[in-house]
Order: C-alpha cells, then sequence, then structure tokens
C-alpha cells in the first residue's frame, strides 16, 4: 500500500515537472513582437477595409488606445482595438496620434540617422518606376537601414513607416556612414533623375494634368482615393501627383506649411509663377476694406488653387460653380489672397 502512495506522488512530481518545462519552452518560443501603440484624438469608423467606403465595423471613441498593425495606405492604417477588434482607420492627425514603436520594424535603429531637408518622395522600390507610398517632408526623421543600389536608401521613419527614398544630398543629411557593402553599380552610366530635369517642363505636365479634369464634379472632403469628385486641396494634390509623382498633404492648411516649410512662400501677387500653389482665407466680403489688417501668416487657409500665369488659376471650389474651373485672381479672390510658392526648386 505505501509503495503504490510512493508511486503515485513520484508521478505526479514528474508530471508537473514535465509540464512546467514544456511551459517554459512555448513561452521561450514566442516571437518577441514591435508594437506600434495609437491613440484615438477623435471618434473614427473602423471599417473592414481600407477605403471610405469600406462597411463600418465598429467606433473607435476618442480617448482610446489601438495597437497598429500596418499602414495599408496613404490614407489607412490596419489597427487592433483592445478587445481584439481588427479592422481599418483613417491616418488623418485629426483622428490617430501615432507613438514611437518599441523596436522599429525590420531591423530599424541599426543605421545611421538621417533628417529629410527637402520634401522626398517615399516608394515602395529602389527606383524612379516604384509607386509613391507617401511624401517625406522636410524635417522628417530617418534611420537608414541599407543602400539599396547608387541612387537609392531603404529607410524606416520614427513611425515605422518603411520605403525607398533617393540618396542624393539634396533631400537627406545623414549622421554618420551608411555601412555594409555597396551593392553592384546599375546597368545605367549615370543616375536617372527624380523628375524631368527643367522645373519648367514640370510646371508644364503639372498645368496639363489639372487642365484634363476641367468640369469634374465638386465635392467638400472627397475621396482621396478617387478622381471622380474633389474639393480644392484634392484636386491641387492630384494634378502634381499624377503629372510628377509628388505626393502633396492632404488638406489646403498642411499644404501651406509644406510650402512655408520647404521653400519661400511670397506674399505678393505680382511675384507668382505659374504652377505655384496660391493660398486664400475665408470670404469675409466683397471689398478690399474687410480686409484689412490681417496677417497673412496667421489668418486661417480656406482655399487653395493653382497658379497658371497671367494672373489666372485653376481650382475648384463649390458645386454650384461647376467643378475644376480657370478663373482670375481677381476681385475678392485678390483680397483673399494670403500667399504663394512653389512646390519645386
Amino acid at each position: 500500500m505505501k509503495r503504490s502512495i510512493a508511486v503515485i506522488a513520484m508521478s505526479a512530481v514528474l508530471l508537473t515537472s514535465y509540464s512546467t518545462t514544456q511551459g517554459q519552452v512555448s513561452a521561450a518560443a514566442q516571437p518577441v513582437q514591435s508594437v506600434l501603440k495609437g491613440h484615438i484624438k477623435n471618434s473614427v469608423n473602423l471599417r473592414d477595409k481600407p477605403s471610405p467606403s469600406g462597411n463600418i465595423v465598429g467606433l473607435l471613441k476618442k480617448g482610446m488606445d489601438v495597437t497598429i498593425l500596418e499602414r495599408s495606405s496613404d490614407y489607412f492604417y490596419k489597427v487592433q482595438s483592445r478587445d481584439g477588434v481588427k479592422g481599418y482607420v483613417s491616418a488623418s492627425e485629426k483622428y490617430i496620434s501615432v507613438g514611437q514603436a518599441a523596436t522599429i520594424p525590420n531591423g530599424g535603429g541599426q543605421g545611421p540617422a538621417g533628417v529629410v531637408i527637402y520634401g522626398v518622395n517615399l516608394r515602395d522600390q529602389p527606383s524612379t518606376s516604384g509607386k509613391v507610398l507617401g511624401m517625406l517632408s522636410k524635417g522628417t526623421k530617418i534611420t537608414i537601414l541599407e543602400r539599396s543600389n547608387n541612387y537609392f536608401y531603404k529607410i524606416v521613419t520614427e513611425s515605422g513607416k518603411t520605403g525607398y527614398v533617393s540618396s542624393s544630398a539634396k533631400y537627406l543629411e545623414i549622421s554618420g556612414n551608411v555601412t555594409g557593402p555597396t551593392p553592384s553599380p546599375a546597368p545605367a552610366p549615370t543616375p536617372i533623375p527624380e523628375q524631368p530635369s527643367s522645373i519648367q517642363a514640370q510646371v508644364d505636365l503639372v498645368i496639363q494634368a489639372g487642365k484634363k479634369y476641367l468640369g469634374t464634379p465638386y465635392e467638400f472632403g472627397s475621396s482621396r482615393n478617387t478622381t471622380t469628385t474633389f474639393d480644392c486641396s484634392d484636386f491641387v494634390r492630384q494634378a502634381y501627383r499624377d503629372a510628377i509623382g509628388i505626393v502633396l498633404p492632404a488638406d489646403s492648411r498642411k499644404q501651406g506649411s509644406w510650402i512655408r516649410d520647404n521653400g519661400t512662400a511670397v506674399y505678393d501677387i505680382g511675384s507668382l509663377k505659374a504652377g505655384d500653389l496660391v493660398f486664400f482665407m475665408d470670404y469675409k466680403g466683397s471689398k478690399a476694406s474687410s480686409y484689412q489688417g490681417v496677417n497673412p501668416n496667421s489668418e486661417r487657409i480656406s482655399h487653395v488653387s493653382i497658379y497658371l500665369g497671367g494672373g489666372q488659376m485653376l481650382h475648384t471650389y463649390s458645386a454650384s460653380s461647376g467643378g475644376v474651373r480657370i478663373d482670375k485672381l481677381d476681385g475678392s479672390w485678390e483680397y483673399r489672397f494670403l500667399y504663394g510658392g512653389s512646390v519645386l526648386k
């Protein structure tokens, strides 16, 4: 009887030890993953696909924290809420702020640091033919992951977005040397330019791209994923994207800030050049006296257009006006003028 009890007790000890060891092995086998957190600044819809046309599967309320699973496009994050629900939310800073990852994906943090000194396209391939994922604005901090070829770095931003950017010193300022072997030179003997060499040629392409949308209906808050309707900033953005692959910020106020941060703002209508973005304040009246004493740097931007030269501009501002159209920069438009500036250098 005593022998049987001893055998049972020993079996229990061995079983417990085996279970504990198995649990330790299982835990050790779990991969350690980088986690990128997001904080909901204003309530936003959670959708079943990364598009404004996606079905709404829930509402993320202001103050909630989520886990960022991926940057699905320029306009949407894939996220997971605390209760495990997954979906897509707008990437607009109006709705979500993204914290820095505990460890940056894809080996980030191992290479030299850099900062963008002039707005540059982020692409999905180390080539000018790569799809533009977005634009990194002046001041964006990055980590160099590798030198992909003679003309492109693979980088990761502070928010964890990975892609390829031109290695030209025009766009980036690098702290330290890019380590690792340098890949074999590309077959072409000279670099492929990021954009057409002549600024005038680029401006002509932008204006041509904009004019092809003449008459396209106006819609406030139009989707940035289609060209069936436009609001003012969406139209300007699409013209530059179609023509030369530059992806400007998605709204007029951010576009205005981008111009001031990356170039020289022009406060005299007579100094505007063809292709310049032109920014306007809210309508206050039809007389010049209604706009006296306005500080153009503190007034809220409410409209943007593309200057064509000769006192004309290409823009869209209301459904009743007929959508995309050409107007003279005079009358109340002249009074509402804040400043303008070139996207190109």
